[in-house]
């Protein structure tokens, strides 16, 4: 036989036979007990460990050391392993992300990734020169290449080196975002402040990354500082909130931007049209806009993404008839000494320009956020052939046309068209501005479904448009909220000029928070040299610092708005963080001690009537609160009580054969289990209750088997030794590990615990729910499974409890105000869980309980 240590190191991989760790003599579930339980004993206690610990009362030192000694684990091959039910598996094709495509799908892929990820960096120069020049006036040749040399700079700067090169292998699986970098963080130290982090969720394969080595003391001693310092994570938690909120008002300023820019347009080709007709355009054009977007992401990217393709084509058809008309002399401006005298000429008006500037790169961060519906090499490849030269073009043709023309400081773009192509590429203009427009929507949308799995926003509903690609969704309600925000702020400011200062600071936070977690990801992660990490920190967060410093000094113009908007924002998720963690922490505090679920014996005090209960509860161990509360309240409780926790892993999908975590509660005679699904932030849950019910059943009979197969096994293997000392000492977990592989510590007991009661429901039911402890295996086997399936044809009931907290007495004001009236509100007016479940009606029993904080 193979040893392996007691750590839990990853089993071999093996294709004829399935492997499982086993421990001679039993050993208790210590690896299940995070170090925020209060060890108040509501772990989940194997049947013999019962009377020895009680209540969750600790092992003497003594003990302590025989325990150890006794985890030296060995190697048992078991027969092969059927894969867990998986409900999502049935609905939604296209599991897996690796594909091979073909030539026609690759076209029509890049075509996608044109219409998705970027029409919002392809139309900035619709504005780009406008606001700058806004800001400072161009009154020479060298005014126009100082700007331009800024303009080229910052796009090889930020959305070349930084996004496309560096950031975009940050990515969390193919999830990009500011949530993905800090579920990638969490998932590599234990930062997130909610604690419901088991150990075992390191064994899902998704979860494998490149861990910090022995040698790089520098890694662990990052990892060591963020898991054991609550201020670090709380820290860490607000730069993400902030960076989120800075995208969410990202999305509102996108679209207002986009489309009354390309708008602007009409007011070159006729002159009759003003100011006021420009606005009245672009909010019914934005209407329409957020109206198609409920289509999904494949149908829109794919009809819009042509459109996008002509216009990068007109954009640099336009610039190389510009250049050509007007002279080569642009071309100096890849010379960045043309920086310098820009700056050296008028210092106070070229640093004011530099909010301008930046937007030649907005869209960047949405590059990086709508990476989940493309691979980063689609990306990085079409962005460097084709979206930053054709940008470049439209610049230099712009810049060109300024050279001969420096009295024109307002719709540059527009005045540099050809007069014979003009008016169709205005045509092409606002339609990519409206694909623009879909960018930043179609990320917040993914960042805000990341949010929700992480339990930093509210729950909404969301819909799934493709059966092909789990991450394109559409949230109705964020959709018409950035509707209303954005047709707010047009009507508010009405001009480009005053939109563009907004537009920049909503930028800019989002990149700095990006450049932040980034560094921490090549510290903690990536394992990189500490002089290029201190290259880039210093190099991205200085410039983008100063591009900050630029947009602030405008923000009496009006940008205060977006500011508010943005602080609204981050106080909703902030608070909803804040009482999602207080609701947990007091739910694992008030959970059910074994002693008690001993005490009330295999009735629990009450009459089990005949069917299956499935109680849904947040706790991923322990005997929750609400069902002592379903003890008290109903006149009887199920005859098989099955606990179902749905839990949110910090990773983007959770493979069909690691989904499910089972293992008994209290000892056999009680008839109870819990089931821990776990799912990824792009996990979708499309759940047919039958089916459900179904496939739970088919799980727990295999679990129940593959518990009496290591039973067999074990007696086997341990044919001397004494049979009440096997008893005292055995314990049951089976823990559904990587690749189908079985993890177990312990084996089940062979007999009931002395002294408990049978089950009993009364002369008019026909169960018979007694296992005699001195039944051998099969038999015991058979009739446990003749039980499950006596109580399945009794009918299944949902048993869902609705915990509310409320501040205490004696509490601070703010924390009663944000307790009490704030979260309760959110809470009350968010989508309920028990439409997430898609729990019917008909059979469904609900008891709320409050709890004090």
């Amino acid at each position: 036989m193979e040893t392996g240590s007691s750590g839990g190191r990853r089993l071999p991989k093996t294709e004829s036979a399935e492997m499982r760790w086993v421990v001679p003599g039993g050993a208790y579930e210590e690896d299940e007990i995070d170090s925020s339980d209060d060890g108040d004993g509501g772990t989940d206690t194997p049947t013999a460990a019962l009377g020895s610990r009680g209540g969750g009362g600790g092992y003497s030192d003594a003990e302590e050391d025989e325990e150890d000694a006794l985890l030296r684990q060995r190697l048992v091959r078991t027969g092969p392993r059927a894969d867990s039910f998986d409900v999502e598996a049935l609905d939604v094709p296209g599991l897996y992300r690796h594909q091979e495509f073909t030539m026609g799908r690759s076209i029509v892929l890049a075509l996608q990734t044109l219409g998705v990820v970027f029409g919002d960096v392809g139309t900035s120069p619709l504005y780009t020169f406008d606001i700058m020049f806004n800001k400072y006036p161009n009154t020479s040749k060298e005014d126009v290449l100082g700007a331009l040399s800024l303009v080229i700079y910052t796009l090889i700067l930020i959305p070349f080196l930084k996004y496309t090169l560096i950031v975009l292998w940050g990515n969390d699986d193919g999830e990009g975002g500011i949530f993905a970098l800090y579920s990638l963080i969490c998932r590599n130290a234990k930062a997130s402040l909610l604690p419901n982090q088991l150990p075992s969720d390191t064994r899902i394969s998704s979860f494998q990354l490149k861990v910090p080595s022995v040698e790089l003391e520098r890694s662990l001693r990052i990892k060591e500082r963020l898991e054991t310092s609550s201020m670090l994570k709380k820290l860490l938690l607000m730069l993400v909130l902030f960076g989120t909120s800075m995208v969410i008002a990202d999305g509102v300023v996108t679209p207002a931007m986009s489309v009354m820019s390309a708008v602007n347009g009409l007011k070159v080709g006729i002159s009759s049209v003003n100011e006021g007709e420009v606005v009245m355009i672009s909010v019914a054009f934005l209407i329409v806009l957020f109206s198609l977007q409920r289509f999904g992401t494949s149908k829109v990217g794919l009809a819009v993404g042509p459109a996008l393709f002509i216009w990068f084509c007109c954009l640099s058809g336009i610039g190389i008839y510009n250049i050509m008309k007007y002279g080569t002399e642009v071309l100096r401006a890849f010379n960045p000494i043309y920086i310098y005298y820009y700056f050296e000429r008028n210092p106070t008006q070229a640093w004011m320009s530099l909010g301008g500037c930046l937007l030649c790169a907005t869209g960047s961060e949405a590059m990086f956020a709508d990476l989940c519906y493309f691979s980063v090499r689609s990306v990085q490849l079409t962005f460097v052939c084709l979206v930053l030269p054709c940008l470049l073009l439209g610049y230099l043709g712009q810049a060109a046309f300024l050279m001969e023309n420096l009295t024109e400081n307002e719709q540059v773009f527009f005045l540099s068209i050809p007069s014979q192509v003009f008016w169709p590429v205005v045509f092409i203009a606002t339609l990519a501005a409206l694909i623009a427009s879909r960018t930043m929507t179609t990320a917040i949308f993914s960042i805000i479904k990341q949010a929700t799995a992480l339990g930093c926003f509210p729950r909404l509903k969301i819909i799934h448009t493709s059966r092909k690609f789990m991450g394109q969704i559409y949230i109705p309600v964020m959709n018409w909220f950035l509707l209303v925000s954005c047709l707010a702020f047009v009507t508010t400011f009405g001009s480009i000029n005053e939109i563009g200062n907004a537009y920049g600071i909503a930028e800019l936070g989002v990149m700095m928070m990006t450049t932040i977690l980034v560094t921490i990801i090549m510290l903690l992660i990536w394992q990189v040299n500490i002089i290029v990490v201190l290259c880039f920190l210093t190099l991205f967060l200085g410039l983008e610092l100063f591009f900050f410093s630029s947009v602030l000094g405008s923000v009496a113009d009006g940008s205060w708005v977006l500011l508010v908007f943005a602080a609204v924002l981050y106080l909703v998720m902030y608070i909803w963080n804040y009482g999602t963690k207080l609701k947990y922490e007091t739910e694992v505090k008030q959970k059910l001690s074994m002693d008690l679920m001993m005490d009330l014996g295999c009735n629990l005090g009450t009459v089990r009537a005949p069917g299956i209960g499935l109680l849904y509860n947040e706790l991923v161990r322990g005997v929750p609160a609400i069902f002592g509360h379903f003890l008290t309240t109903m006149p009887a409780i199920h005859s098989m009580i099955i606990f179902v926790c749905i839990k949110w892993v910090p990773v983007p999908v959770v493979p069909q054969n690691e989904r499910f975590l089972f293992r008994r509660v209290c000892p056999k005679n009680y008839h109870m289990f819990r089931c821990i699904a776990r799912y990824g932030y792009k996990d979708v849950r499309k759940e047919n209750p039958q089916t459900f019910e179904q496939l739970l059943i088919e799980s727990l009979e295999k679990f129940i088997r593959r518990e009496a197969q290591e039973r067999s096994l074990e007696s086997d293997e341990n044919g001397n030794t004494d049979s009440d000392e096997e008893v005292a000492s055995s314990s049951s977990r089976v823990l559904v590990g990587p690749n189908g592989s079985i993890y177990s510590l312990g084996v089940p007991l062979l007999a009931e615990c002395a002294g408990v009661s049978n089950p009993n429901f009364g002369s008019s039911t026909s169960f018979d729910g007694s296992l005699d402890g001195t039944m051998d295996g099969r038999r015991s086997l058979d009739n446990e499974l003749s039980f499950i399936h006596k109580a399945k044809e009794c009918g299944v009931v949902y048993l869902l409890g609705h915990g509310d907290i409320r501040a205490r007495k004696e509490s601070f004001f703010v924390k009663k105000l944000v307790i009490n009236y704030f979260y309760a509100f959110l809470r009350k007016n968010c989508r309920r869980g028990i439409a997430t479940l898609s729990i019917p009606h008909t059979r469904l029993m609900q008891v709320a309980m409050q709890y004090m904080v």
